[in-house]
Order: C-alpha cells, then structure tokens, then sequence
C-alpha cells in the first residue's frame, strides 16, 4: 500500500483532539489511510442502510456501541455530531473519534455547530505526484495529465477512461443527486464537459448558463455542488492596494486533472498532446499538485492567481506569511526568456514583499536555479514549494 504523506500529520492531530475529520473527494483514499493509521478502532461504514437507519434512529444507542470509532460519510447521517458533542466532552479523551465525509461544505457546516473547537480538520485528495514516484515515471506529463490520481486506478492498475467514466456514474452524479433535484441528467452532463472546457479560465457564470442552456442562478448552484462533492475548486484572485483595476473573478480547475481529460473527450495519453486545452490541463496539473502539498501538511490553502486590466497575469500567487512567492506555469518542455516577462514586471511593483523571487513550474524535467527565479518540473513541485522559507 501506498503510503500517504498525510499520515503523519493525522496521528499528531489524533493525539490532540477529541475529534479529527476527514473530508475529500470520494474514492480519494479516506477509508484505507483511516483503516490503516487506527486499526485498532472500531469501523462504522454510514453508507450501509441498516447501519445508517440505527444511526438515525437511536443515535445514543448508536455511540453507546460504537464509542472510540471510526464514522465513515458521517453526511450520511450528520444528527450524530450533535450526541458526539456531549461524549467528548465529559470524556475528555483525544482520538475519540475519526470521521471521514465526501461532501465538504455540508459537513463543515454541521461540524462548527456541533464540535467547534473539538475536532481537527483535514482535507485528502488523490494521490499526490510525491506519492507515486516511486512506482510510477512522474516525468511522463500527458500520462499523469490522462491517468489522473485516483488511488484505485493505481492500486488495481485500472484502466483510466473506463475507471473514471464509472466513477461519474456511480459517484459524482449519485451524490450530485443526494444533494439537490435534477430533472435533466443530460443537461447537467453537458454542464460537466463545459466545465473542463473552462479550466485555468475565468468563471463566467452568464456565459456558462448560455452555453449549457439554464438560468444564470442554476449555474452557481451547480458550481456550489461541484464544490462542495470535491469535484471542482475555484481560485481566488489576489488583491494589493494597487492603482491598477484587478479582476474580481476567480478561476476555475478540478481537484483531478484525469477527471478533466475524461469529460474533454480524451481517450489515451497520446491525444493529451494533441489536445488544444493540453496548457490548461498541464497548469490544472500543477495548481492541484500545489494545493495538495497544503493539505497534506494539514495547512489550509494559501494560493491566488493575479491579473490585472492591462492583461498582466500570475498564474499562483503563493503566500508565505506577510511575503508572497509568485509562480508561473508553462507547459513547454524548453525553458525560453519569455517564460520570464511576467514575472520581471510583477516583481518590479512598487509595495510587494516578494523577498525570495518567483518561480516556474514547465513541462520539461531539468532544474535551473537562476538569480531571481527557480525553474522546476512539475515532477519536483515538493521540493520546490519546500524550499520556500
């Protein structure tokens, strides 16, 4: 088994709190790392309808039996925080429990009711490119751009297209469905493909409701559903006290980059190079990476992009306390000068606490350390964002 870089981070937390949960995209690994670190708990899977009607029913006569365990899609079944709260606290023991959710913005919501200060959060994505290197060619770009970092993929060495197109299915539109009434799954299919479409691109939310064929208000409602089930994030832009007018929008990209390849049409590695959206798939590529090495340190997420109305653009804007590291993504194997232009005007505004230069992740594999900028592959993107004071 594969271990997580996580893993470390989740037992420290389990030594402190009452409480720890798990959210993150189904099939991201939650139920195996859990399983693993706290073998000696008792599991409870909240999928299982028997198991799920007892939950609901009698929830004290539920946590009487299953004390000190692991509650696994505690969305199924979200009234059971409310009886945590009262036996963690009188109990007064850490690691009490592990939860683990696939629904982020519901769980959260019901976790700072219920167990506010009382729980340790975490987020797990997909593998990370850090933790396959060692059993897989992490220089092979397109390949990871197509296989994505689905767990199962790699641990059963599934079939990528068919693996992903039965996760749609029996995930992403099960779950979509738990959350609000879709009368058209077709229309909300399209709605999906288009959303690739847009990755490493501003949202629109009118143009997207155009596009698909519904109201400007069902676009953000759906937008907050992808979100929410972990299928997409958005990225915010980054302000300053600049004379210059920002964009206010943010930018779209999906937590897996193979889950973007599969609903562009893409069927094997060779058609990613081919693809007209191959740079945006490769900048997804990279910004999901970035984030995962937030929170597979337990951190929050510290990343923006930049773009101003001159049309100056950053692609991350990586802040490090009160400094902040700007980072460029350029899917070109051969390092030209024009990698450079945006980040030598970006650097040479006038307020910004840029101490440490910016960087360049690129779809090359050579490492350059010049004076003011780093250029890594995205294969070293662990080493370059830890060598980040």
């Amino acid at each position: 088994m594969i271990k997580r870089i996580i893993e470390d981070v989740l037992k420290n937390l389990a030594n402190q709190y009452p409480v720890v949960t798990i959210t993150g995209p189904r099939q991201s690994g939650k139920t195996t790392l859990i399983r693993n670190v706290f073998a000696n708990k008792q599991y409870v899977n909240l999928e299982s309808p028997d198991i799920r009607q007892f939950a609901v029913n009698d929830p004290k006569g539920f946590l009487a039996q299953y004390n000190n365990a692991i509650l696994d899609e505690i969305q199924r079944a979200p009234e059971l925080l409310s009886y945590i709260q009262p036996i963690v606290d009188e109990n007064k023991e850490q690691g009490q429990f592990i939860i683990t959710g696939s629904q982020q913005f519901e769980v959260l919501n019901n976790i700072s009711q219920s167990l506010a200060g009382r729980t340790a959060l975490l987020k797990l994505l997909p593998f990370s490119i850090s933790e396959i290197k060692n059993i897989v060619d992490v220089s092979l770009t397109n390949k990871l751009i197509y296989t994505g970092f689905y767990p199962r993929i790699y641990d059963m060495n599934l079939d990528p297209h068919q693996a992903i197109g039965d996760y749609i299915v029996t995930y992403v539109e099960r779950d979509i469905r738990q959350l609000i009434s879709i009368k058209d799954l077709n229309l909300f299919e399209k709605f999906l493909k288009l959303c690739a479409g847009r990755i490493g691109q501003l949202l629109n939310f009118q143009g997207l409701a155009n596009d698909v064929g519904v109201s400007h208000t069902t676009v953000k409602s759906w937008i907050s559903i992808l979100e929410a089930s972990y299928i997409i994030f958005l990225l915010p832009p980054w302000y300053n006290n600049f004379s210059k007018r920002l964009v206010k929008s943010p930018k779209l990209y999906f937590y897996d980059v193979g889950l973007a390849s599969y609903l562009l049409g893409i069927e094997n590695e060779k058609q990613v190079f081919r693809d007209p959206l191959r740079g945006n798939l490769f900048e997804n590529l990279v910004v999901a990476e970035v984030l995962k090495y937030r929170f597979n340190k337990g951190k929050k997420s510290n990343l923006f992009f930049y773009r101003d109305s001159t049309g100056l653009e950053i692609d991350l804007i990586y802040e490090t306390g009160r400094n902040i590291y700007p980072i460029e993504i350029k899917s070109g194997a051969t390092i030209s000068e024009d990698f450079f232009k945006n980040l030598k005007k970006f650097i040479k505004f006038d307020g910004l606490d840029i101490p440490y230069g910016g960087a360049i992740f690129y779809g090359g594999n050579e490492i350059q350390e010049r004076t003011d900028f780093k250029i890594y592959p995205v294969s070293k993107t662990t080493e370059l964002l830890n060598s980040i004071p």
